[in-house]
């Protein structure tokens, strides 16, 4: 008898690439789980697209949407239970998740962040602003972590990481050309080793 497939949510805020990795990832490898649902605090965005095209369903929650965090929070754990939900992974979410969350999915929900935590991490570390800091730091490497999310931004549990050179002349944009390549790497790897986990 097969094991169900882990029923898994994304959220995302922009184009979506780690998801798409991690969806074709799911796909090749055959791997025991299956992406449900895609949430995002943008009604239209790339990772909204790609979600529509492949079936998957979307929804669309925002904090602008409720009356406070309180509101907000029960919103987003009650449409995580209303699609049997067990493991969130963040891919390009802009946004905190609330406690009430990831107190509700302990163990349950990977981030990916574009450094080598914990160096580079925290309130403020995304995007171009991780990869300015890597050079300004005058690192010889930087990479990709696969981290477990908690209530503080990029301090839970590292599941993966990823190594990529800094070149002599490197620019925010092209390191982070070469991280996200990383990204597109090692997520998927680390999805696979999180589910080894639960057969365990």
């Amino acid at each position: 008898m097969s094991n169900p497939k882990r029923r898994l949510a994304v959220f995302c805020s922009g184009t979506g690439s780690n998801f798409m990795a991690v969806h074709k990832a799911i796909a090749e490898r055959r791997l025991q789980a299956e992406i449900v649902l895609c949430i995002s605090n943008r009604s239209q965005c790339g990772a909204m697209e790609f979600a529509r095209r492949k079936g998957i369903d979307t929804l669309h929650i925002s904090e602008k949407q409720f009356n406070g965090q309180e509101e907000f929070a029960r919103a987003m754990i009650q449409a995580l239970e209303a699609y049997g939900i067990e493991t969130i992974l963040l891919a390009g979410y802009m946004r905190k998740i609330p406690a009430e969350v990831t107190v509700a999915y302990r163990g349950n929900i990977l981030n990916i962040h574009p450094a080598l935590l914990p160096k580079f991490g925290g309130e403020g570390m995304y995007g171009i602003h991780v990869h300015t800091a890597v050079l300004a730091a005058g690192e010889q490497q930087s990479g990709a972590s696969v981290h477990f999310v908690d209530e503080e931004y990029d301090r839970g549990e590292i599941l993966l990481q990823g190594t990529v050179p800094v070149m002599e002349g490197d620019t925010p944009e092209t390191l982070a050309a070469r991280v996200l390549e990383c990204e597109h790497r090692i997520y998927p790897e680390a999805l696979e080793k999180l589910l080894l986990r639960f057969r365990q």
